[in-house]
C-alpha cells in the first residue's frame, strides 16, 4: 500500500526542515489533535492516538537535506514514512510524505482512510513551520 500526502510549501529552507524533522522530538509537535500518548527513546519515538495501538517509529535512514525515513519498528505491520525535501529557495522547501507498507488486502482497506489522513495532518503541520 503506498500513500502520497500532498506536497506542501514550508517557509524554510530545505537544511532547516532536515533538522527539524531529524530532531525526533518535534514529532510532537505535528502530531494530531488526538494523540494520547508521546515518548522519545533514542533514535526511535513511540505515538499513540486515541483508539489506536501504540505505534514506535525507529529513524531507518536519512539523505542530508532531502530526506528522513521512518520505519515501524515491529516485523508484524511493516512499513515505512519518509518525509521527502526539495529546496525552492533559501527561504523555502516543499515537502511530500510518502506511506510504503505491505499489508493484506483485508487490513490495508481498514487502514487507508485514517492513515492518508494521518499523514496529511503531519503534512499540514510541517506547512506551518
Amino acid at each position: 500500500m503506498n500513500l502520497e500526502s500532498t506536497q506542501v510549501s514550508v517557509a524554510k529552507s530545505a537544511q532547516e526542515v532536515y533538522t527539524f524533522l531529524t530532531n525526533l522530538e518535534n514529532f510532537e509537535q505535528l502530531m494530531p489533535e488526538n494523540t494520547q500518548k508521546f515518548e522519545v527513546d533514542g533514535d526511535s519515538f513511540l505515538f499513540a492516538l486515541k483508539g489506536m495501538p501504540e505505534i514506535r517509529l525507529v529513524l531507518k535512514s536519512k539523505t542530508e537535506f532531502s530526506n528522513i525515513t521512518l520505519g515501524a519498528a515491529s516485523s508484524k505491520l511493516p512499513f515505512t514514512l519518509a518525509g521527502n525535501i526539495t529546496e525552492v529557495s533559501d527561504n523555502e522547501s516543499k515537502v511530500q510524505l510518502v506511506f510504503n507498507g505491505e499489508f493484506n488486502p483485508m487490513m490495508a482497506m481498514m487502514v487507508k482512510k485514517p492513515l492518508g489522513k494521518f499523514i496529511e495532518v503531519l503534512a499540514e503541520n510541517i506547512s506551518k513551520l
